[in-house]
């Protein structure tokens, strides 16, 4: 099981962040577990990520040692300890 891991959010969700870009969660061993365990405490901030069903919206990109999850396992993706989470809001204009 992953010890700690670096949540890095875009500074449009620091608002629902506790004003906060990075967020450090422990014990954690998968991307949905990391995701599960801000809800909690943020719980507009996992709306804004995931939808009513649980899976990630899809203007949300996440990524894992620099790979979009989508592309692997998803949200079972595996972490270890010390790695990134980069949540990458992709912004529609017009």
């Amino acid at each position: 099981m992953a010890q700690s891991v670096t949540v890095v959010l875009p500074q449009i969700l620091a608002d629902v962040a506790g004003g906060r870009t990075e967020l450090v969660l422990a014990d954690v061993d998968s991307v949905r577990a990391a995701l599960d365990s801000m809800a909690g405490p943020y719980p507009i901030l996992a709306r804004r990520l995931r939808d009513e069903t649980g899976r990630l919206r899809r203007y949300v990109n996440v990524y894992v040692g620099g790979e979009d999850v989508r592309r692997g396992d998803g949200l079972d993706t595996v972490l270890a300890d010390g790695q990134e989470i980069l949540v990458i809001q992709s912004v529609a204009g017009g």
